[in-house]
């Protein structure tokens, strides 16, 4: 079942008494007893007492404002599993809620992505918008093409597009939608693949944009900065099929965008281009409009780093990770701007028994990529990593396949910054210097936003429940529950490829292939 209001068997379930920290391994337990509605209510109660906001009721019809409404676009997918409240409309999206929505008025439609499920993709579109023109952008090669150009064979409307990949070891990473209307068109990034499982229980997040109108006699090109960088992203593709959607693009008017273009495209970047792509043009945008250096955060602030996937980063963590990496993410907005700081570094990466543990079990160990080659070659990692909890979004036990990078308050209570994007921490995704700082090579392509405080008319973005509900543009929902909980000295970080002989939620082991 799909939808932010779908109703879930585990309503009527009583409340497991370890709620999502539950240890248990027996899938009947799971079956028997819920594990997130105390923490939803509890949620809903608090907040309602702190706010002297009513409770919806039938009688009096007077209907609670939602404390996770957003006004920034940024939202979770829904999650098959948990409770109702955290899949509500206003704060979770399922694949069939954004192709349904104004589907009477869609003319074409473009999908960037890494993986593709064809025939369960056109399923997820409405009956009546399945035949429209679809463009899907890829980067497979070989065998893998041939599989994907003979399953597009059975749908006369779709047609390819591939991604070169000139750098060996790169891929097609970014994680984007084009949705045209009669009229209008509309934007989504998001962390998801296009296959079944990775909108079913893992989480994940979604930035929707505003429906983008055509431009009009008061449009100022000079302003929509979100246009630009996404038509110098389309073309770095080097493709005919979408220099024709940058002509589209350019029919409208996107300074609606609240956020930015963080975007990589595989090369050996020189000159100012070093700065258009991966880390270094989030060290540009920062030093735009990120955090002052006459403000708190200039000293007292860290770097969090999340995400589904760890490559090769160096024997030290000073080889890239520390150095050129978490410089990039520390930099300052003027003045003081080419001050040379680093924050507090941490990395949220899930533990052997959150995988275990999970709404999929050890399957969900199949999107988390780590090695244990390059786990025992990058031990230093440990000092920075913690577990993965979400209890607040009620998605502890969904898996994280989404990516974000933040800059947080000592106190937890302040964002500098927020970035939802498709890439890992890698180098190949986010760029490593070369030739002594003269060349930038990235291997892949990735795509994300950036949410600063600045388009809300702040200095910066509260979390939780401390900003007022009036004003929910300030507000920001952290995928994952701050404070954050450093790994135990029994912890491990997921690696895929040893065995596992521990049952998991579903009474499985885990044996790679």
């Amino acid at each position: 079942m799909e939808g932010g209001k779908r109703k879930l068997d585990s309503i009527e379930k009583p409340v497991c008494q370890y709620g999502t920290s539950c240890y248990r391994k027996n899938p009947i337990h799971f079956q028997e007893y819920t594990h997130l509605k105390d923490s939803c209510n509890s949620k809903k109660q608090k907040f309602e007492k702190e706010h002297d906001q009513p409770t919806t009721s039938s009688s009096n019809n007077i209907t609670l404002k939602n404390p996770y409404e957003e006004k920034h676009g940024f939202v979770f997918t829904t999650v098959s599993g948990i409770d109702d409240c955290y899949n509500d409309s206003d704060i979770a999206l399922s694949i069939k809620d954004i192709l349904s929505d104004k589907a009477s008025a869609l003319v074409e439609s473009v999908q960037f992505n890494y993986m593709f499920d064809i025939p369960w993709l056109i399923s997820c579109y409405p009956s009546q918008a399945r035949s429209k023109p679809l463009l899907l952008v890829h980067g497979f090669t070989g065998i893998d093409k041939q599989n994907l150009q003979s399953e597009s064979m059975n749908f006369t409307n779709i047609n390819l597009c591939q991604a070169q990949l000139p750098i060996l070891y790169g891929t097609h990473h970014s994680k984007m939608m084009f949705l045209l209307y009669t009229n209008e068109l509309r934007i989504i990034i998001h962390t998801s693949n296009l296959i079944e499982k990775d909108w079913h229980q893992k989480t994940q997040g979604l930035w929707k944009s505003p429906l983008f109108q055509k431009i009009s006699n008061e449009y100022d090109v000079k302003t929509d900065q979100f246009k630009t960088d996404l038509k110098e992203y389309l073309l770095s593709y080097k493709n005919e099929q979408l220099k024709r959607w940058i002509n589209i693009i350019n029919e409208y008017d996107m300074t609606t965008a609240k956020v930015q273009l963080v975007a990589s495209t595989p090369g050996r970047h020189v000159g100012i281009e070093m700065n258009q792509w991966g880390h270094l043009k989030l060290k540009k945008l920062l030093k735009q409009s990120g955090p002052s250096n006459k403000s708190s955060v200039a000293s007292n602030w860290s770097i969090i780093g999340q995400f589904s996937s760890i490559g090769s980063l160096g024997d030290e963590a000073s080889k890239w990770l520390t150095s050129e990496w978490l410089k990039s993410l520390s930099t300052c907005s003027s003045p003081l701007s080419n001050v040379d700081r680093k924050f507090k570094l941490n990395l949220i990466y899930p533990t052997m028994e959150n995988v275990r543990n999970s709404l999929e079990g050890y399957s969900a160990g199949g999107s988390l990529p780590f090695s244990v080659k390059t786990a025992m070659k990058q031990r230093y990692m440990r000092q920075y990593l913690c577990q993965w909890i979400s209890n607040k979004s009620g998605r502890s036990l969904a898996s994280p396949h989404i990516k974000s990078y933040t800059c947080l308050s000592s106190d937890n209570k302040e964002l500098a910054w927020f970035l939802l994007t498709s890439a890992n921490l890698s180098k190949a995704a986010w760029g490593v210097y070369e030739k002594n700082k003269s060349q930038f090579m990235i291997r892949s392509y990735e795509i994300g936003v950036l949410f600063t405080p600045k388009f809300s008319n702040c200095e910066v973005f509260k979390v939780n429940n401390t900003s007022s509900v009036k004003d929910t543009s300030r507000y920001f929902q952290l995928p994952y529950d701050v404070p954050l909980t450093p790994y135990k000295d029994t912890d491990k970080p997921w690696v895929w490829d040893i065995r596992y002989t521990k049952e998991d939620s579903h009474g499985r082991l885990w044996v790679p292939t």
